[in-house]
């Protein structure tokens, strides 16, 4: 039998033992989850450091792919211009050049870039928007960049490097200049991003840029520029230096700092120093494929830091307070209340996040479904793997028939099918305009669809690439109503010249009587002399009619070349031919309104550029208009003066009349259409006017005259 006494005893130090144990348990607990404590309210402080470093890298993201997009078009917009193809053309053709210069140094101006030139297909620059500073471009080479390159073969260019002029780095695009299917050159836009270099560096902590070999060539801390992330290979140290790409630098030594990975929030520690002294940083890494570069943001780590030290401290100071007041039941309960809470809690969050996700599936479903935009993703091979109902309805065929086919797909043109190969390299490659091409295509019931397609790479959960992401754009109704805008347009102007003719229909009718009168008058003279015998006479009478013959056809020849619908298109016109043709038109109505025209056109004017009968209609519009509105005017002060000169390279055409001037309250809907002061008028005349003079990159303009009266100003570009 057991003695009670020992069971007394041993029950006496079991309670002690227990009691021991229980505070050694927790005091090691309080540690571990102080400890804790402190690594999740770090961990909390870099999750939060990481997501404002993630909100930054948007905002510099968006900063940078602005300043690029901004100026993607001029490269295109100034390979079109006829005076940078005329100079490619010809390059021995000083004037041409010099032309090219002025409209590229103009266009530089307006746009605000920093450079904008043009090469020649060896890669010397042939015409420059600094062709007149001391370190212009003019003559310099550039056959080993590679935006030249690159538009040399055809493609657009876009790099970053200092200039080998002059020293200053910045933002290359190029675009090849195309003439009837042959290239001719290139034409590169130099911008700067000293604007965002400049913003950067009043930044608290490190902004840095990297290129695809990792070297940094902007950022806030000058010291790490031009300095490496990693060790630069051998390959990529070669192609920096043949290409120049930072000037004269040979080396670029890795930069001062320790990398260490984090197992936490997105991103790694740096440890450095910066102006003596020591510095850690939590930094991420953003890809920028469109751009090729690497953009690293980092922020101080000493918060993260403060905040672990912060909780540690305050978790120290709870645990004392908890262990003297002897509240260990009550801390048990608790801490058992809150893993219970904390389990239901994450039970309900998991419910909740499946549902998200399946509600958030369904959404896309959704959206995608609902898109009118074709979208088509494709593996790194050219495989289709996803096509939405909209390319479907696009290209005719379901989406089954598309998944896994390789190229040339179903709905490639076949009268294109050399451009579908060329823009599915060029796509492949990843050197697909980031402004997107055009592609004609052929619907299955066999029309064909115009898109525009937008290509960016899909990028998977890891960060890395799996294919292609392309959107396809339905433009055909836009192109059809560019026909018929255009179509509408030159309807427009048929219709004004025919109104300008209904106009002057009486007074033509008038004129044409007087020659024909003639003629009859004539006939019947020589007719008589010739009864008469009397050869003298009756040559003279034949003459004179075939005079008033040739008077008759002129008139009927201007009037059937003011009412032609198709003009001759651009010519170098001379101003004093144009002003004379339109006189002669006027003349029948300036004499039935009883009045005067005054020319004053300066000698050797330069040449002007454009359609000639479309300039005659204006003038012929502007001259009839003041005609019209001296009707109420004295005879005597009856007077049209015409003048025309030159100034800075620019011919400048008024018309000025005696009339009753532009009342102020219609001085604003002057030149809108539909709108006139006449009571059978159309009011489109001075709308098509200004049309016209815009469309030769002109402007219409005019101002009350001192007086009465009122001046029209045309202002042309010259051939000078």
């Amino acid at each position: 039998m057991r003695d009670p006494l020992l069971d007394t005893s041993v029950v006496a130090v079991k309670p002690s033992v227990r009691q021991l144990t229980f505070w050694a348990f927790a005091i090691v607990f309080l540690v571990l989850l102080i400890a804790w404590a402190g690594q999740w309210a770090a961990h909390r402080e870099a999750d939060f450091q990481s997501d404002s470093i993630n909100r930054a890298i948007e905002v510099h993201a968006l900063g940078l792919r602005g300043e690029a997009a901004k100026y993607n078009y001029l490269p295109f917009t100034a390979s079109q211009h006829p005076d940078v193809i005329a100079a490619l053309s010809s390059p021995k053709d000083l004037a041409r050049r010099q032309r090219a210069n002025r409209y590229l140094e103009d266009v530089n101006r307006r746009a605000g870039s920093d450079a904008l030139y043009a090469i020649d297909l060896q890669g010397t620059t042939l015409t420059a928007s600094n062709w007149n500073d001391p370190k212009g471009f003019v003559g310099e080479s550039y056959a080993n960049r590679p935006y030249f390159i690159d538009a040399r073969q055809g493609r657009n260019g876009q790099f970053y490097g200092v200039g080998k002029t002059t020293g200053e780095p910045g933002l290359f695009l190029s675009a090849p200049v195309r003439h009837q299917g042959v290239i001719l050159g290139v034409v590169v836009v130099k911008v700067s991003l000293r604007q965002i270099q400049e913003t950067w560096a009043k930044a608290r902590d490190p902004i840095m840029l990297s290129d695809a070999h990792g070297i940094f060539f902007l950022g806030s801390n000058a010291p790490w520029l031009y300095q490496a992330k990693t060790e630069v290979s051998q390959d990529d140290l070669a192609w920096v230096r043949q290409h120049e790409v930072y000037g004269a630098r040979q080396v670029f030594p890795r930069v001062p700092w320790f990398v260490e990975r984090t197992e936490g929030p997105p991103g790694y520690l740096i440890r450095t120093r910066i102006n003596g002294q020591s510095r850690q940083y939590l930094a991420v890494d953003e890809t920028l494929p469109d751009l090729g570069w690497t953009l690293t943001v980092m922020t101080d780590y000493v918060a993260v830091t403060r905040a672990r030290n912060r909780t540690w401290m305050l978790g120290g100071l709870g645990a004392c307070l908890l262990i003297l007041g002897g509240l260990y039941l009550q801390l048990r309960e608790r801490r058992f209340a809150e893993q219970r809470n904390a389990r239901r809690e994450l039970e309900v969050r998991v419910r909740e996040r499946t549902q998200e996700l399946g509600e958030a599936h369904a959404f896309r479903k959704a959206m995608e479904d609902s898109l009118l935009v074709g979208m088509r993703a494709r593996d790194l091979e050219g495989h289709i793997i996803y096509v939405n109902p909209a390319l479907s309805e696009i290209t005719g065929y379901r989406a089954d028939e598309l998944i896994g086919r390789l190229p040339p797909y179903p709905y490639w043109h076949p009268d294109d099918l050399e451009k579908h190969w060329h823009d599915n390299d060029a796509m492949m490659s990843g050197q697909a305009a980031l402004t997107g091409f055009e592609s004609r295509v052929r619907h299955r019931d066999g029309h064909d669809v115009h898109t525009m397609v937008y290509t960016a790479p899909l990028i998977d959960a890891t960060g890395k690439q799996s294919g292609w992401m392309s959107s396809v754009v339905d433009i055909s109704e836009q192109k059809r109503a560019e026909i018929r805008q255009r179509q509408h347009d030159e309807q427009l102007q048929h219709a004004q010249r025919l109104a300008s003719l209904g106009e002057m229909a009486s007074t033509l009718a008038h004129e044409l009587n007087q020659p024909l009168m003639a003629l009859s008058n004539f006939a019947s003279a020589a007719k008589a002399f010739a009864a008469q015998g009397n050869q003298t006479l009756l040559v003279n009478s034949l003459e004179e009619i075939m005079a008033q013959a040739q008077r008759t056809a002129e008139i009927v020849r201007r009037i059937r070349s003011f009412v032609r619908q198709r003009t001759q298109g651009v010519e170098n016109c001379v101003i004093h031919d144009v002003v004379a043709n339109v006189l002669a038109l006027l003349k029948p109505e300036i004499r039935v309104q009883h009045a005067r025209v005054i020319t004053h056109v300066q000698a050797q004017l330069p040449l002007v550029p454009g359609d000639r009968v479309l300039l005659e209609q204006v003038l012929l519009n502007l001259v009839l208009n003041s005609l019209q509105a001296m009707q109420n005017t004295p005879v005597d002060s009856r007077v049209v003066e015409i003048d025309a000169t030159c100034v800075g390279g620019a011919v400048f055409i008024t018309v000025a009349d005696r009339g009753p001037g532009i009342a102020a309250d219609i001085a604003d809907q002057l030149f809108d259409p539909f709108f006139t002061t006449k009571v059978d008028g159309l009011g489109l005349g001075l709308n098509i006017c200004r049309t016209i003079v815009e469309s030769h990159r002109g402007h219409l303009s005019f101002e009350n005259r001192e007086g009465g009266g009122v001046i029209f100003t045309l202002q042309l570009e010259s051939m000078s």
